[in-house]
Protein backbone atom coordinates (compact mmCIF):
# COMPACT_ATOMS: atom_id res chain seq x y z
CA UNK A 1 0.00 0.00 0.00
CA UNK A 2 1.02 3.56 -0.46
CA UNK A 3 2.35 5.54 2.44
CA UNK A 4 -0.71 7.80 2.36
CA UNK A 5 -3.43 5.18 1.92
CA UNK A 6 -4.07 3.17 5.09
CA UNK A 7 -5.60 -0.29 5.01
CA UNK A 8 -9.05 -0.87 6.52
CA UNK A 9 -10.52 -4.26 7.34
CA UNK A 10 -13.87 -5.72 8.31
CA UNK A 11 -12.74 -5.32 11.93
CA UNK A 12 -11.68 -1.66 11.64
CA UNK A 13 -14.41 -0.53 9.21
CA UNK A 14 -16.77 1.16 11.71
CA UNK A 15 -14.06 3.18 13.42
CA UNK A 16 -11.92 4.02 10.39
CA UNK A 17 -14.69 4.78 7.89
CA UNK A 18 -18.16 5.16 9.39
CA UNK A 19 -17.08 7.16 12.46
CA UNK A 20 -14.47 9.28 10.70
CA UNK A 21 -14.76 13.03 11.24
CA UNK A 22 -13.76 13.69 7.61
CA UNK A 23 -14.74 12.18 4.27
CA UNK A 24 -13.23 8.76 3.49
CA UNK A 25 -12.67 7.43 -0.02
CA UNK A 26 -12.45 3.64 0.12
CA UNK A 27 -10.71 1.74 -2.65
CA UNK A 28 -12.12 -1.80 -2.77
CA UNK A 29 -9.37 -3.83 -4.45
CA UNK A 30 -7.59 -7.21 -4.71
CA UNK A 31 -3.99 -8.33 -5.36
CA UNK A 32 -4.90 -10.06 -8.65
CA UNK A 33 -6.68 -7.01 -10.11
CA UNK A 34 -4.60 -5.24 -12.78
CA UNK A 35 -6.68 -2.04 -12.88
CA UNK A 36 -6.49 -1.92 -9.06
CA UNK A 37 -2.69 -1.81 -9.26
CA UNK A 38 -2.93 1.02 -11.80
CA UNK A 39 -5.23 3.17 -9.66
CA UNK A 40 -3.18 2.69 -6.46
CA UNK A 41 -0.41 5.24 -7.26
CA UNK A 42 -3.04 7.77 -8.38
CA UNK A 43 -4.85 7.42 -5.04
CA UNK A 44 -1.57 7.72 -3.12
CA UNK A 45 -0.76 10.90 -5.05
CA UNK A 46 -4.19 12.39 -4.32
CA UNK A 47 -3.91 11.47 -0.63
CA UNK A 48 -0.56 13.24 -0.49
CA UNK A 49 -1.96 16.34 -2.22
CA UNK A 50 -5.16 16.63 -0.15
CA UNK A 51 -3.54 15.87 3.20
CA UNK A 52 -5.97 16.15 6.10
CA UNK A 53 -9.05 17.06 4.02
CA UNK A 54 -9.90 13.43 3.24
CA UNK A 55 -8.78 9.92 4.12
CA UNK A 56 -8.12 7.55 1.24
CA UNK A 57 -8.25 4.00 2.52
CA UNK A 58 -7.88 0.58 0.89
CA UNK A 59 -9.94 -2.53 1.60
CA UNK A 60 -8.84 -5.87 0.13
CA UNK A 61 -12.07 -7.61 -0.91
CA UNK A 62 -10.54 -11.09 -0.75
CA UNK A 63 -9.41 -10.60 2.86
CA UNK A 64 -12.52 -8.66 3.95
CA UNK A 65 -15.53 -10.21 2.22
CA UNK A 66 -18.12 -9.03 4.76
CA UNK A 67 -17.69 -5.32 4.11
CA UNK A 68 -17.48 -5.87 0.35
CA UNK A 69 -20.73 -7.86 0.52
CA UNK A 70 -22.43 -5.26 2.74
CA UNK A 71 -21.79 -2.56 0.13
CA UNK A 72 -22.64 -4.79 -2.85
CA UNK A 73 -19.16 -4.57 -4.37
CA UNK A 74 -19.37 -6.77 -7.47
CA UNK A 75 -16.56 -5.31 -9.61
CA UNK A 76 -13.20 -3.82 -8.70
CA UNK A 77 -11.62 -1.39 -8.49
CA UNK A 78 -14.63 0.10 -6.77
CA UNK A 79 -14.28 3.54 -5.22
CA UNK A 80 -16.84 4.70 -2.68
CA UNK A 81 -16.73 7.93 -0.71
CA UNK A 82 -18.30 8.18 2.72
CA UNK A 83 -19.30 11.34 4.54
CA UNK A 84 -20.75 11.32 8.05
CA UNK A 85 -20.84 7.53 7.93
CA UNK A 86 -22.93 7.35 4.76
CA UNK A 87 -21.89 6.48 1.19
CA UNK A 88 -22.36 9.56 -0.99
CA UNK A 89 -20.62 8.76 -4.29
CA UNK A 90 -19.14 5.74 -6.05
CA UNK A 91 -17.28 4.79 -9.20
CA UNK A 92 -16.47 1.40 -10.71
CA UNK A 93 -13.37 0.66 -12.75
CA UNK A 94 -10.13 2.47 -13.45
CA UNK A 95 -10.74 6.23 -13.41
CA UNK A 96 -8.46 9.13 -14.31
CA UNK A 97 -7.16 11.36 -11.54
CA UNK A 98 -9.46 14.23 -12.57
CA UNK A 99 -12.55 12.05 -12.18
CA UNK A 100 -11.42 10.76 -8.77
CA UNK A 101 -10.85 14.35 -7.62
CA UNK A 102 -14.39 15.29 -8.70
CA UNK A 103 -15.72 12.36 -6.68
CA UNK A 104 -13.81 13.52 -3.61
CA UNK A 105 -14.69 17.20 -4.04
CA UNK A 106 -18.38 16.34 -4.09
CA UNK A 107 -18.02 15.27 -0.45
CA UNK A 108 -15.83 18.11 0.82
Amino acid sequence: MGANTPTVTDATWNTAVLKSDKPVLVDFWAEWCGPCRKVAPILDEIANELGDKVTIAKLNVDENPNTARDYNVLSIPFLMIFKDGQPVQQAVGLRPKSEILKLINSAL
